[in-house]
């Protein structure tokens, strides 16, 4: 843990570490006229001091939004302030108050893990008597690398590597893009317990994840993005709790051959001879009727188990509507955007 990391959270701190108002990106495409809509429209407020989960499946648009807050991409139009300066207006000031974690290992492998936390400290300005890069290494767990060559280390130091990287200069907002892809679980869970810490620390972690149990874990906030365009955004708890479909499954004590012609008027599977699966809508069926039903069959449950909806299923439920554009240029697989 970082002991002497500053405090993020100022008396004059926004209320919003990230705000997006009308974001677009058009990617200009080969051949007159045709044009790639990687972002629409895009409003999005990311709390001060929240972990915010910002999910969508591959071409959504993901990429391009985190490139464009790290400057890395230009805006085609609209606005986004980072920790309450305009990327565009206060360019410098938004970048210093953002550390970006990127997909891909971009590492200097002829630099030891110590020299590059000194080099990007040196980069952001930050005074050689301000700089932390032995204790930032330590607290990834890279101590006893720190003057090894970058190219020894093993795919899951170099993931943390990069997160040590993006926080030498002490941002209020880090983004990580992935940061888990490739990672063995004990590493995972060691990167997880020091963002948790630095969130804890007031700083506002922005996670892009595909594993959907660790952002419902981890977020206490998650937006989802699909063909460029936002289709939800609230509180995880919030989240989970619109997904109107629960499954419950009744443990028989004597076999059946086939479903009771009385239980066919529910949305039920006989899963083998002892088992009935009935998937319902709480808000149209309660479990009580489902198990009165079973009852008046002349049927005896064993045992009962209920499934509540997962994050995977309201992600599968939203996203699984048509595209009706085109796919995001900054995903990795369709090409890089231009510079």
């Amino acid at each position: 843990m970082l002991q002497n990391a500053p405090k993020n959270t100022p008396e004059n701190a926004p209320e919003n570490a990230v705000e997006i108002r009308g974001l677009t990106k058009v990617y200009k495409a080969q051949g007159k006229g045709a044009e790639k809509q990687a972002l629409t429209d895009l409003n999005l407020d990311i709390p001060r001091g929240s972990f915010f989960g910002l999910l969508g499946p591959n071409g959504a648009g993901k990429s391009t939004l985190i490139n464009i807050l790290a400057g890395l991409v230009l805006k085609t139009s609209g606005t986004a302030r980072i920790w309450g300066h305009d990327i565009t207006g206060a360019t410098r000031a938004a970048k210093r108050a953002i550390g970006i974690v990127p997909q891909e290992l971009n590492i200097d492998p002829y630099f030891s893990p110590l020299e590059m936390l000194e080099v990007q400290a040196g980069l952001y300005g930050v005074p050689e008597d301000q700089r932390r890069s032995a204790e930032i290494l330590e607290a990834v767990g890279l101590s006893d690398k720190a003057n090894s060559y970058a190219r020894t280390l093993s795919g899951g130091m170099r993931r943390r590597l990069l997160v040590a990287k993006a926080m030498v200069h002490s941002p209020p907002v880090l983004v990580l893009d992935e940061p888990t892809a490739g990672v063995d679980v004990e590493l995972r869970r060691q990167l997880w317990t020091y963002v948790r810490e630095l969130n804890e620390q007031g700083v506002t972690i922005l996670l892009t994840t595909h594993y959907l149990e660790e952002a419902e874990e981890l977020c206490d906030r998650i937006a989802i993005i699909n063909h460029g365009k936002l289709i939800a955004c609230d509180e995880t708890k919030n989240l989970m709790g619109k997904l109107d479909n629960k499954r419950v499954t009744v443990m028989l004590t004597e076999d059946l051959g086939e479903i009771p012609e009385s239980l066919k008027r529910f949305n039920v599977n006989l899963i083998d001879a002892r088992e009935l699966e009935f998937c319902y809508q709480p808000s149209r069926v309660q479990s009580s009727e489902i198990l009165a039903a079973v009852q008046d069959a002349g049927l005896t449950f064993a045992e009962l188990a209920t499934k509540e909806p997962e994050l995977e299923d309201i992600f599968v439920q939203l996203t699984s509507q048509p595209d009706p554009g085109q796919p995001d240029p900054g995903q990795p697989g369709t090409g890089q955007p231009p510079a």
